[in-house]
């Protein structure tokens, strides 16, 4: 089974190009959903985050408050580290589960997983290629106040707390441009697939 990490920074379009890898007959995993899973009601990972962050990160009904942890760990870098202390482990553990039953089941397919701080994380590392999707950085900051409305200077924020996106490009074995809309998108995907399927031999 091939390994493959892809990321990219914050509201590139990994999340499309995961969807076009799927349907392509990829295994992908979303390492944002993992990451929710692992700081869940009743996780241990929730009770180290409440542990050291305090109960006011918690919503009424025992959930944590993504919005204020959020706005919280952009502000604040010691936070950030703090919190990828304690949730990245957690979430290696689960994609290295992921990954065994994947090659279990389909010793002959390609698996991604999808993480948007695998560089920054090291765990790039432990993957036989990297894709990193990227966009032109107006694109990028458009995207990001139109999805999650955010004035702008919030939107820079957190776009500058992340590894700038030319240096994660240095680290790519496949580049994949969103700039210029899905169908284009979609024909790099594409031909990055037929890439990775040569190279499973």
């Amino acid at each position: 089974m091939l390994k493959v990490g892809l990321t990219g920074s914050i509201a590139v379009g990994k999340t499309f190009v995961c969807d076009i890898f799927r349907e392509l007959g990829c295994h992908v995993l979303d390492a944002d959903h993992v990451a929710r899973d692992v700081v869940g009601p009743g996780m241990p990972g929730l009770e180290q985050v409440v542990a050291e962050f305090g109960s006011e990160f918690l919503r009424p009904d025992g959930t944590l408050d993504r919005p204020k942890m959020a706005a919280e760990v952009f502000a604040n870098e010691a936070s950030r580290l703090k919190l990828n202390s304690i949730v990245h482990p957690l979430v290696f553990e689960a994609q290295n589960a992921w990954l065994a039953k994947i090659e279990a089941d389909d010793p002959d397919g390609i698996a991604i997983i999808d993480a948007a701080l695998m560089i920054e994380s090291g765990g790039f590392k432990r993957f036989e290629q990297l894709i990193v999707v990227w966009c032109e950085p107006d694109i990028q900051l458009k995207r990001l106040i139109d999805r999650n409305r955010l004035p702008e200077a919030e939107a820079r924020k957190r776009i500058a707390a992340q590894m700038p996106q030319d240096e994660k490009k240095r680290y790519a074995d496949h580049l994949i441009n969103t700039s210029n809309g899905f169908e284009d998108t979609r024909r790099q995907v594409r031909e990055v697939y037929e890439k990775l399927k040569l190279s499973r031999y």
